[in-house]
């Protein structure tokens, strides 16, 4: 009895603390679980990241090859002005009586336009009136005391011949002729005073006529510069009163046409242009000419620029471009954008101009929002693709494969470039550029 109860005391002794708890041992590979679990999934992470961007192709952006005629063109901005334009000054000085016309009135041509006030200019009239007839009664007294010297004269001769020299003396003959002669000079004198009084005269009138203003031209105002009241000075510069265009039918479009574009643009050609006023709508225009000089020998003349202003200013040549205006709805000063079209190329096998600068050797660019600049270091190749050039352009096959294909290039708008070659076919497509990755 004692010993069964001292060997149920002693075996609780024998005991691990696992065993008393209840609890089994664990087997070692759990035991470090929490420390390869975690490198596993990074591996298995880091395979399926890199195994699959490996794998994936990349997404180029392509344009089919198309074969029509290119047309090229040089794009210029001015203005619109009228055919004719003239500026209606004033000759004479004065204080304006009257205005009859105003902005956008139409006036034939001798139409009166203004007044200038002629009070003086009646006052002057008048006195050279008088200048004229006190300048021919003149004349009447200078005639009449020649006609009584030349009958005194005749009678001396006569008495001189029936005295057979005798009387009168030759010294009274000689003063009577010579009375003669001073006589026929006053009157001469007389007469040019006439002269220059009817020259005064006629100067008056003329400046009574001038105070009236004409229109010189048959046409629309299109501005007026000057109200009643207002007094001209015509002393130095002629002022301008009114500006008229002669006729608003067919219009003048001047353009500046940059130095690199000029030898493009000849008589004749054909253009349209467009105006802010009527979006969306395109106007015909004919090319009339094209001036020699430059606008910096213009600039020169006129004293405006020199020495470094003008060596750095942007040389450009006007050209004058004939627009018909039937309907009136261009007018005067409005900014003009035309486009001259300068050559035609013919049915061509026509390329993008991005084809012609895609690398695929080069590193592909990804657009994000970390690089805005995208695309503008590929600028600068740009100006090496010129009429003759060999260049590549890169066909996408139907794998997603890309083939390169040699081409000779032609004429190009700046968008499209006309190619030559024996592989490229109108309706493949060639590549621009790759797509950029969004996710």
């Amino acid at each position: 009895m004692n010993d069964t109860s001292a060997s149920i005391v002693a075996e609780p002794a024998t005991l691990s603390v696992d065993e008393f708890l209840g609890v089994n041992d664990r087997p070692r590979w759990r035991r470090w679980a929490k420390y390869w679990v975690p490198a596993l999934l990074v591996l298995l992470l880091a395979a399926w990241y890199f195994g699959s961007s490996g794998e994936e192709k990349a997404e180029y952006i392509s344009q089919p090859v198309v074969q029509r005629s290119l047309d090229l063109t040089v794009t210029a901005t001015g203005n619109l002005r009228p055919t004719n334009q003239v500026e209606v000054g004033s000759e004479v000085s004065g204080k304006i009586d009257r205005v009859y016309v105003d902005v956008n009135d139409r006036v034939a041509r001798g139409q009166v336009l203004a007044q200038i006030n002629t009070d003086v200019i009646e006052d002057q009239i008048k006195q050279s009136q008088a200048n004229l007839a006190a300048a021919r009664a003149q004349v009447a007294q200078a005639q009449a005391t020649l006609n009584v010297d030349t009958a005194q004269l005749a009678r001396l001769q006569e008495v001189y011949r029936l005295s057979d020299g005798k009387v009168p003396s030759r010294t009274e003959l000689e003063a009577a002729q010579a009375n003669v002669a001073r006589d026929r000079a006053g009157v001469n004198s007389a007469q040019a005073n006439v002269a220059a009084a009817q020259a005064q005269l006629s100067s008056s009138v003329t400046n009574r006529n001038r105070a009236v203003i004409r229109s010189p031209v048959s046409g629309v105002v299109l501005a007026r510069r000057v109200e009643p009241g207002q007094t001209v000075a015509a002393s130095f510069n002629t002022p301008t009163l009114f500006v008229l265009a002669e006729d608003l039918s067919a219009m003048q479009l001047r353009v500046a046409i940059d130095e690199a574009d000029v030898g493009q643009v000849k008589p004749a050609q054909k253009a349209t242009f467009v105006v802010d006023a009527y979006p969306g709508r395109r106007f015909p225009a004919l090319v009339e000419r094209i001036d020699l000089a430059s606008n910096n020998t213009a600039n020169a003349t006129a004293g405006q620029t020199g020495g470094q202003g003008q060596a750095n200013a942007v040389v450009s040549y006007e050209a004058r471009l004939s627009v018909a205006n039937a309907g009136g709805l261009l007018r005067p000063g409005m900014t003009a954008t035309a486009t001259i079209a300068t050559e035609n190329t013919g049915r061509r096998m026509l390329v993008p101009n991005g084809a012609l600068r895609f690398d695929p050797n080069e590193e592909k660019e990804v657009a994000s929002a970390l690089e805005p600049n995208l695309g503008l270091e590929r600028e600068g190749p740009k100006a090496t693709i010129g009429v003759g050039s060999r260049q590549q352009v890169h066909v996408l096959k139907a794998d997603g494969t890309l083939e390169a294909i040699e081409v000779v290039t032609g004429q190009s708008d700046g968008r499209l470039t006309a190619v030559t070659s024996s592989k490229l076919k109108p309706g493949m497509r060639v590549v621009t550029g790759i797509k950029a990755d969004t996710q």
